[in-house]
């Protein structure tokens, strides 16, 4: 990442930093990058599992490495992201209260919260985006893969939404693979494994457009490159996730010139 002239990242998923808060701090300055924060998905709806304690525990690794942003994902309690059960309305009541309690846990640490509305998560179609916008004060982590793929339009909820968009996830989507995942006539990951993200500027989504929108309404947070890809062999040296990043990367810079 730092050779590529990236200046700031996401945790990642678990195992990829050290676990203990100091550890993951210095792993990061020593390579000269700025922690983002990360994504943590919990389950929010079962009345009987209290998120804050977990939260509050993940919290210390935000605050030691000096990052702002945590990005929540309503988990189902399931394994993986290829289905998910339907909420009651008294459990929907349970996930709203749990998001607004942590957006106050996370801002008494100095962290802004937001949601991540994801595939084979609680929060996936654009009814529960709806619902969350309206039941709810947390800001959105608009990832415009994952809210396209859930029946969402991200060029639209940017362009109407902005003020309640507190982190962004870029992700280029390639359209056929992404109606085949509705249709469920393909599983998210397999789709996935077939190339369902592509780097910034070669798929379907207009980033450049919900960049403009989010820009013209002040946003000032973070725009975080995403592109999941699953390796079923070594890519030559300076290919693959490589090469896209640096792709990737170009995009936005050349969004950045006037």
């Amino acid at each position: 990442m730092r050779d590529l002239g990236v200046v700031a990242t996401e945790f990642g998923p678990e195992g990829f930093l050290p676990a203990s808060p100091s550890d993951k701090s210095a792993t990061l300055s020593d390579a000269g990058l700025k922690a983002v924060g990360g994504f943590v998905p919990i389950v929010l709806h079962d009345v009987d599992i209290d998120p804050v304690p977990a939260i509050e525990a993940e919290l210390d690794s935000f605050v030691a490495a000096g990052a702002t942003r945590l990005v929540l994902s309503a988990d189902t309690g399931q394994v993986g992201y290829d289905s998910r059960p339907a909420l009651s309305e008294q459990e929907w009541v349970t996930l709203l209260v749990n998001l607004d309690r942590l957006v106050q846990t996370a801002a008494a640490r100095g962290v802004v919260a937001s949601i991540h509305p994801h595939v084979g998560t609680m929060i996936e179609s654009s009814d529960d985006v709806a619902r969350v916008l309206n039941g709810s004060q947390i800001g959105l982590c608009l990832d415009t893969g994952h809210l396209l793929i859930g029946g969402t339009d991200p060029v639209e909820l940017a362009r109407s939404n902005a003020a309640r968009i507190s982190h962004v996830h870029l992700k280029d989507v390639r359209r056929e693979l992404a109606e085949r995942v509705q249709r469920k006539d393909l599983s998210y990951t397999d789709a996935v494994r077939l190339g369902l993200y592509a780097p910034l500027g070669s798929g379907d989504i207009d980033i450049a457009s919900i960049v403009r929108s989010l820009e013209a309404a002040g946003y000032a947070g973070y725009y975080v490159l995403e592109q999941d890809t699953i390796l079923t062999e070594n890519p030559p040296v300076g290919q693959g996730p490589l090469s896209d990043v640096r792709t990737s990367i170009d995009f936005i810079a050349g969004l950045a010139t006037p």
